[in-house]
């Protein structure tokens, strides 16, 4: 099997996985950080094999929805790049990219070791902020029952996964939380020069948001 057939079963198996999903994780959201990928990884001259690979399965399964076992992506990302043949260089790197790819607290940062890692932990982040991240935070706190806005919680650092796997008082603490934080974690040139529109939208989105919420306008 060639990198094109790989890339093109990959992107069958992902979309039927994940069709219809409705946390933010959906099959469009892998899809959105499959194309910023390509845009970040031309720009920044990287292995576009691995990024792609990296892209479409970066969410295979999630930590976040397995009780934060962080080892259950990476196994099922070898388990299924090796159903299709791949060399183990490529598994090896692709699996590194999925085990490091998530946000788990701002004490909880470890460093991507390729460019390729980068280019895809920065095209998933771009999907978690500006109008799309907002969207996404509303349909994650939704699928978590949590309320829109509780003026009486506080925004929080969450120094550990444990911490931030606790979750939050509410949706927009969870844009302070995390969103907000996102464009000085970027890692690419690329990726923080996209970064910065959608991080100023998300600063616009909480002053309109907190004038309604006090009647001001």
């Amino acid at each position: 099997m060639n990198n094109h057939q790989a890339i093109d079963k990959t992107i069958n198996f992902i979309r039927e996985k994940f069709e219809g999903e409705g946390s933010g994780h959906d099959w469009w959201h892998i899809y959105r950080v499959w194309s910023n990928s390509l845009t970040i990884g031309r720009e920044e001259k990287a292995d576009m094999y691995i990024v792609q690979l990296g892209a479409l399965l970066h969410d295979i399964a999630d930590f976040k929805f397995h009780k934060g076992d962080f080892t259950v992506g990476p196994k099922a990302a070898r388990e299924y790049l090796e159903s299709l043949g791949v060399n183990k260089e490529t598994i090896d790197h692709v699996c590194d990219i999925v085990e490091n790819i998530s946000f788990k607290g701002t004490g909880e940062e470890k460093p991507m070791k390729t460019i390729e890692g980068k280019v895809v932990r920065d095209a998933d982040r771009l999907d978690a902020i500006g109008a799309i991240g907002i969207a996404r935070c509303f349909a994650y706190g939704g699928h978590k029952d949590r309320m829109i806005y509780n003026p009486e919680g506080k925004v929080k650092t969450h120094a550990s996964v444990i911490d931030y796997l606790k979750g939050t008082d509410s949706s927009i603490h969870h844009v302070h939380e995390k969103l907000l934080l996102l464009k000085n974690l970027m890692l690419t040139e690329t990726g923080k020069k996209m970064a910065e529109d959608r991080h100023l939208f998300m600063e616009r989105y909480l002053e309109q948001f907190h004038k309604e919420w006090a009647g001001l306008c």
